[in-house]
């Protein structure tokens, strides 16, 4: 890439806290689905919030860089630093292609000027070579899926672009929000589901994935349906957009297997159950492994919280499941961030959350030390 100069990159990726971010990100990446991307990384490391990648995807911004939170001369160094350590780790290149979610299904793009190197570094994903046939195959087809078509509840009344009709506030009431309460974002205009050709579908909520997933199959047409969330600055699923037809045949499907259904989720309740107990104490154990001065029932603490399920926390990854050493390190410096720093009342205070880091790193090391064999 441009203005990158690619001959510290070895030494940067193992002294620099962006190269150790990086690396780290993207481990864990590998870890989980077998492949990483510039985006993935660029979103784990916080510079891209994921509701600006998704009004990205949604072909709502030129191009990506004008929503991250540094410039593009930091990006490009973190996408190079990704590079440095996918080659240094083995990992095997491969471009992707970013269509957006948009009627035309317009090559995305990543930069304001588009260079065809950076944009090509971007579209890089970097694939584990030791993948299964099955795992290759999931890989494939996330990488080569097209987006899902978006449409957004109007949160206030709207005129369509192309037919000059004006729509109304969509009511948040599941099935029951309208036609007329339901549009497409492409770009800064708004498009009407009849303009669209997508008047003819109809919405199911979400709520019921086996019958989601189902009707979505079914269907030749389908679009995701969202709406923004004030609270969290994002929009949220809120169903989807199928063929009434489709639909019809999903409920049948799931009206004739429901009992099987049923019996399996109780089985995997009674196993997820076994599993998340059994992660606690392993989770605790290696605690204990790497910080044997750490109190016992901090390290259970540490371990109940890190594996809470559903909490998308280390523990709930593919490394915490794994109890890899770095995962539960970093759980231990997360809890000793909140609990024993003044972390939570400086960004309380307005503090960046960078800045915040770095004044209470010393202490961190200090607990972290204290709780070290060789304390």
């Amino acid at each position: 890439m441009r203005n990158v100069q690619r001959d510290d990159l070895g030494d940067d990726l193992h002294t620099t806290r962006l190269g150790l971010r990086v690396s780290s990100t993207a481990r864990e990446a590998v870890t989980r689905s077998g492949a990483v991307a510039p985006v993935d990384v660029l979103s784990g490391i916080g510079w891209l919030p994921a509701h600006r990648i998704d009004a990205w995807r949604q072909g709502r911004a030129t191009h990506l860089a004008e929503f991250a939170q540094v410039a593009p001369d930091k990006l490009a160094r973190a996408v190079a630093l990704l590079g440095a350590w996918a080659r240094e780790q083995g990992l095997a290149p491969e471009e992707a292609p970013y269509t957006a979610a948009t009627r035309d299904r317009r090559a995305l793009r990543f930069t304001a000027d588009g260079d065809e190197a950076t944009e090509l570094a971007y579209r890089t994903h970097w694939v584990a070579p030791d993948l299964t046939a099955a795992q290759r195959r999931r890989v494939d087809t996330r990488r080569e899926a097209a987006p899902d078509l978006m449409v957004v509840i109007a949160d206030r009344p709207w005129v369509c672009a192309e037919c000059g009709e004006g729509g109304e506030r969509g009511e948040d009431s599941g099935a029951a929000v309208g036609a007329a309460g339901l549009l497409l974002l492409e770009g800064e205009q708004t498009v009407c589901l009849r303009c669209a050709d997508m008047d003819h579908l109809v919405l199911l909520p979400s709520g019921n994935a086996t019958l989601t997933r189902r009707a979505k199959k079914a269907s030749s047409l389908s679009a995701v349906v969202t709406q923004w969330d004030r609270r969290r600055k994002r929009y949220r699923r809120r169903g989807i957009l199928v063929a009434e037809t489709a639909l019809e045949r999903a409920e049948e499907q799931c009206l004739a297997d429901a009992d099987l259904r049923a019996r399996r989720r109780e089985r995997d309740a009674v196993r997820r159950a076994e599993q998340d107990v059994d992660l606690q104490a392993r989770i605790s154990r290696e605690i204990l492994r790497q910080f044997p001065g750490c109190p016992e029932d901090r390290s259970d603490r540490i371990a109940r919280h890190t594996a809470a399920r559903g909490s998308g926390r280390v523990g709930r990854s593919a490394a915490g499941r794994e109890v890899d050493p770095g995962a539960v390190r970093r759980a231990v410096v997360a809890a000793v961030r909140h609990e024993d720093t003044d972390y939570d009342r400086m960004l309380m205070s307005g503090v960046a959350r960078e800045d915040a880091r770095a004044l209470i790193a010393a202490t961190i090391d200090r607990v972290l030390a204290a709780w070290s064999p060789s304390a």
